[in-house]
């Protein structure tokens, strides 16, 4: 049994849902997705009281599954007015397991700002937040451990969030107690603002009781073999998100300078410093630790703590899809100036890759220079003090492109594409397109799947196998890094589940999560007005061939989704 909360901000009120078996299963993309779908919230004003805010924990939640304490937050994007589910490692998802619990809701807003404490035996208080209020995501985390103590999770809204900022992500601590674990896309944290929630802290314990605990954790060690074993698993270990920059730089898909070329430097120039082999070579000189867990348990350790030339600490984690949004597509070559960015981004509480986008937008127009750190570190205090170009600047690169009249603004749905050129790296592209989240790669990311001569329909059938995936996986709270085991082992996975939860579901459980999940997420933002034009890539994407490999995008979105209809049976509800 796992209890799930349903907070209401307005008069306090707590409802404490008790939940068994398959209801603690389907957790977070697909609960969100049918919480929200049966709340009518397509419809609704998103920063209004009216928008659920739900944190769902996976059914491994509290134990020592390597990647299985993963957070789903969710709710209507006020970003892409779609529906949004962002995803979060650290220890929150962790703690709420320990703690006998699937999630929570916060429904309504609160009168005055409140931290939400809830203790593990239960007790629920709702404390002033005034001392935290306009702070600083570091500084803030820290006044609540001094508050609260050292066992807790925290969940925070940072200065951003405050003020509505649509950039704005829901902050996370880590193992290490920073507060730099983001469920960072679709503007969760303004949402989480307008209902004047500050921070919410939950104790960390003990594993909690599961149905078959000597069998699960029997499961636990042979899935545990299987990363250890798996060459994949073994290169993210060694060289964390970053190695994915070196292999976009060499394909040519790199989103460099506002997406206008697609290779940072080539091979003359010496090595891709944006990428996991140079950084992991001068991270280890400098004394820092290339890889490190970004919850408890997890044996992938696929994050970093990335240090300066004194070995002191810059950031942590440094990723990515940050080196290519706020690195090579602002023009930055440098891994020490991503890293001081990406830094005072997680103070803030900000989505990286819808920061890097806007301002690459900004740069192209001339509002700066790329590679000038000085005019992206003004722009994130701008953001930070809330004045009239940060509020502006904290709407997103797709309002902040049309207050520009920019020509190329990189979105889709509203929401800034992540770090793969859709016309070299194009199932990852189709996925973006298609997906109710808006641009969102993890919906779907397969970077290095062979394009050459295959046809619309071939990749449209790769993106809906590994949407359907990823689905699944966020549905379970497993991250999906670890898919090169998680995706061949559905019979391991669902037998966990069964000894967890004194289930007797079978393999095919898996894959018909995904399904589920994916319908209703399109039927979502059907509901919400969306339809096939919002599944097209922006025109220059089709328009301009990208350097070196002059290719152009070739999949419309009214062909891809005809596709999809054909693999789904002609059932393909929502934006498409």
């Amino acid at each position: 049994m796992r209890k799930y909360l349903h907070i209401n901000l307005g008069d306090r009120a707590v409802e404490i849902e008790e939940l068994h078996g398959e209801a603690v299963i389907r957790a977070g993309r697909h609960y969100i997705a049918k919480t929200l779908l049966e709340r009518g919230a397509a419809t609704i004003d998103p920063l209004s009281p009216d928008n659920p805010l739900i944190f769902s924990a996976g059914p491994f939640a509290g134990s020592n599954f390597s990647n299985a304490n993963r957070l789903s937050v969710g709710c209507k994007s006020p970003l892409t007015g779609g529906i949004k589910e962002s995803n979060s490692g650290g220890t929150f998802a962790f703690a709420l397991g320990q703690s006998l619990m699937a999630g929570l809701t916060l429904y309504g807003a609160s009168q005055d700002w409140v931290v939400i404490r809830i203790t593990k035996e239960g007790g629920i208080s709702f404390d002033s937040a005034a001392p935290y209020l306009g702070k600083g995501n570091m500084e803030a985390a820290r006044l609540l451990f001094e508050t609260y103590g050292d066992k807790i999770a925290l969940s925070l809204c940072g200065p951003v969030g405050e003020y509505l900022g649509l950039v704005a992500g829901i902050a996370f601590t880590d193992p290490e107690r920073r507060p730099v674990r983001l469920a960072a896309r679709g503007g969760v944290g303004a949402v989480m603002g307008s209902k004047k929630v500050k921070a919410i802290v939950v104790d960390t314990d003990r594993m909690p009781p599961f149905h078959d605990r000597k069998k699960l954790m029997g499961s636990i060690r042979e899935y545990g073999k299987r990363l250890k074993n798996d060459k994949a698993i073994e290169a993210f270990t060694l060289y964390g998100t970053a190695m994915v920059g070196d292999f976009t730089n060499q394909v040519g898909g790199l989103p460099t300078r506002n997406f206008s070329t697609g290779t940072l430097v080539d091979s003359a120039e010496g090595p891709m410093k944006l990428g996991g082999t140079f950084i992991r070579e001068q991270n280890l000189e400098r004394g820092g630790e290339p890889a490190h867990a970004c919850m408890p348990g997890c044996l992938i350790q696929c994050s970093n703590i990335y240090v300066d030339g004194k070995g002191e600490e810059i950031v942590s984690p440094l990723e990515y899809e940050t080196l290519g949004l706020m690195g090579s597509n602002c023009g930055l070559k440098d891994p020490d100036d991503v890293a001081r960015l990406n830094h005072a981004a997680n103070d803030l509480g900000v989505d990286t890759i819808e920061i890097g986008a806007l301002l690459g937008v900004l740069m192209e127009l001339g509002e700066g220079e790329f590679g000038d750190t000085g005019f992206m570190r003004k722009a994130l205090d701008d953001i930070r003090e809330g004045n009239e170009r940060g509020r502006l600047l904290a709407q997103g690169t797709a309002r902040v492109g049309e207050h520009y009249k920019a020509a190329r603004v990189p979105v889709i749905k509203k929401q800034g594409i992540s770090a793969y050129d859709p016309r070299v790296i194009e199932v990852t592209g189709i996925s973006m397109m298609v997906t109710a989240q808006g641009a969102d790669h993890t919906a779907g990311n397969l970077p290095s799947y062979k394009c050459t001569d295959k046809t619309t329909g071939d990749l449209v059938a790769a993106s809906l196998e590994s949407q359907i995936a990823c689905a699944a996986a966020d549905s379970l709270g497993l991250c999906v890094f670890g898919r090169s085991v998680t995706n061949v082992s559905a019979e391991l996975v669902v037998t966990a589940l069964n000894d967890a939860h004194g289930t007797d579901l079978d393999p095919s459980f898996i894959e018909n999560l995904g399904r589920e999940t994916l319908r209703m997420e399109w039927e979502f933002n059907r509901q919400a007005g969306f339809t096939e034009e919002d599944d097209e890539l922006p025109a220059f994407f089709y328009d301009e061939a990208l350097a070196p490999s002059g290719k152009m995008a070739r999949h419309r979105g009214a062909d891809v989704n005809r596709h999809l209809r054909e693999l789904l049976g002609g059932d393909k509800s929502g934006s498409s």
